[in-house]
């Protein structure tokens, strides 16, 4: 029987309440920020990423070490690469060792150090080769700055047990990418991923196994979060206590040095996963795949994807997509890629529920008519910060007919409907520009869906003005086939106070008497102020 997220979360160990709350994650990037002086953000990152990744790894290790230390009366090693790899921690070589680097922090060579750590940690883990980041290739910081990153980054761990049963290097990437973001000038949504706009879409999906797709992975937090549900909800719902192991992973990532902090990000994690460097659009390194889950945040209104040069593609089957904007590129793409029973989520920018531009409507209508939309979502208008375009999630289904279905969970006939949800009113600010959902909006949002595909223990699908409401195709025809939410699920139902119409209007109305008088005195006494001022003209 499946729980409700709300039952369930009880039961995860994550102890979050919006997706960007651990406490010290944006004082300890302005902190590192300050000490690139003249440096790059760009070339800046790669330092503070590559240290970060180290200190995990120390962390881990060390701990570990700690462990086998007190129990070598019992016959541990702690100097057995062995007794690290049993259980997922990664072997640290003693030039590579915390306490080596600390005593060199203050010499010139600190930056040889660095990378002298780094590739004897991929000579011993064979899982790391080609993924650790090393500062070769890129001008790194004079050795004070160096010595005191290392400093600053020494005072945080991200790699223990407790660490990462927080996620605590999930948290610090993300707000790291977020911060260079902007001190690039870049999309955030071209580095990161929000956190709940990860989880949301992992949550209603339920990928517990199967071929899990994502062909734009960043640096792999959809990924991340997969395993992270599957291993936080293991029982109880149905999948046999697996924590991972029955999901395949394939992506694809076209920036080079993303790829390799997506090859990163999953093996610290101890996650297998397929993971290609190339364009999906022109270099798909995964031409036959067909997954069972589509997980996916495309860069939003991408102009210059080399759509020219695909204008006879066998991905779009439903409309060739413009030149000048690949936002119905990447959900063709998508569509082309699911196996017969396969679930997609992905973000898009809110225009492409709605654009008519160079064709986008008329694929729009083709995908309708084919009975590929599932549900729509529309987020809150500052969640994809850094862009600040206003983002939508899709969710599309190969077969909605409830015959079956790839999930763990019955399903029931919805063909020819689609189900709206609109949570531009959701969430609360972090910060003076940023919204996040918060894990009670996330539950709402991922149970209804579940409620609509028909699984019971999800909790009723009634419709809710102002918020959620299924739409029959006929009805989404007659708004000229757009999918915006807002069109069908109407207004917020307001409560009646219980006070007659005739005495609230008088009411009002001597209110607004009263205001306008208030204003002209206001005027008078402002304008006074000015002629005794010399200013009467």
């Amino acid at each position: 029987m499946r729980e409700t997220l709300a039952k369930r979360k009880n039961n995860a160990s994550s102890p979050n309440t919006t997706g960007a709350t651990v406490g010290y994650e944006a004082e300890l990037w302005q902190m590192a920020n300050a000490l690139r002086g003249s440096m790059d953000a760009a070339e800046y990152k790669h330092v503070v990423l590559g240290l970060i990744f180290l200190k995990y790894i120390s962390d881990a290790f060390e701990e570990q070490h700690a462990r086998l230390e007190a129990e070598r009366a019992q016959g541990a090693d702690p100097e057995d690469p062995d007794e690290y790899r049993a259980v997922n921690v990664f072997w640290v070589p003693p030039e590579a060792r915390r306490a080596h680097r600390n005593a060199r922090v203050k010499q010139p060579t600190i930056g040889r150090l660095v990378d002298d750590a780094m590739a004897g940690i991929e000579r011993d883990n064979p899982a790391l080769t080609g993924v650790v980041p090393k500062n070769d290739d890129r001008p790194v910081l004079d050795r004070q700055h160096l010595g005191r990153l290392i400093d600053l980054i020494g005072t945080i761990r991200v790699g223990d047990e407790e660490a990462r049963a927080k996620d605590v290097l999930g948290r610090v990437d993300e707000e790291g990418r977020s911060q260079f973001a902007s001190a690039e000038g870049t999309q955030r949504g071209a580095l990161t991923t929000p956190r709940c706009v990860v989880k949301l879409p992992v949550e209603r999906l339920d990928p517990y196994r199967g071929r899990v797709d994502d062909p734009c992975c960043g640096s792999a937090g959809m990924f991340v979060q997969s395993v992270e549900f599957i291993r936080a909800h293991a029982n109880g719902n149905g999948n046999g206590g697996k924590t991972g192991a029955d999901i395949s992973i394939y992506g694809q990532e076209s920036n080079y040095t993303t790829w390799r902090l997506a090859k990163m990000n999953l093996a610290i994690r101890g996650i297998d996963g397929q993971i290609a460097h190339g364009d999906t659009f022109h270099n798909d390194r995964f031409p036959d795949l067909k997954a069972d889950f589509i997980l996916a945040n495309p860069p939003f209104n991408v102009k210059d994807w080399g759509g020219e040069r695909l204008r006879d593609d066998k991905r779009w089957k439903y409309g060739v997509p413009p030149v000048g904007n690949a936002n119905f590129a990447w959900v063709q793409r998508i569509i082309h890629h699911l196996a017969p029973t396969g679930y997609a989520g992905f973000v898009l920018a809110n225009g492409s529920m709605s654009s008519n531009r160079s064709g986008e409507g008329e694929i729009r209508k083709h995908i309708i008519e084919a009975d590929l939309v599932d549900c729509m979502v529309a987020l809150p208008g500052r969640r994809c910060s850094a862009t600040q375009i206003p983002a939508c999630l899709w969710f599309s289904a190969r077969d909605t007919s409830g015959r079956g279905g790839f999930g763990p969970h019955p399903s029931r006939n919805r063909r020819g409907h689609v189900r709206f949800i609109d949570a531009r009113t959701m969430g609360c600010m972090v910060d003076r520009t940023h919204c996040d959902l918060t894990d009670e909006d996330i539950t709402k949002i991922a149970d209804t869906s579940h409620a609509w595909r028909g699984e019971q223990e999800a909790g009723d699908d009634a419709d809710v003005p102002g918020f959620g409401t299924s739409a029959t195709r006929e009805a989404i025809r007659t708004h000229g086939d757009v999918l915006t939410p807002g069109r069908s699920v109407g207004a917020e139902a307001v409560e009646d106070d219980g006070e007659p119409f005739d005495e609230k209007m008088k009411r009002l109305v001597t209110q607004l008497r009263e205001q306008q008088a208030e204003a002209r005195r206001l005027d008078e006494a402002i304008w006074k102020n000015l002629r005794e001022l010399g200013y009467d003209a």
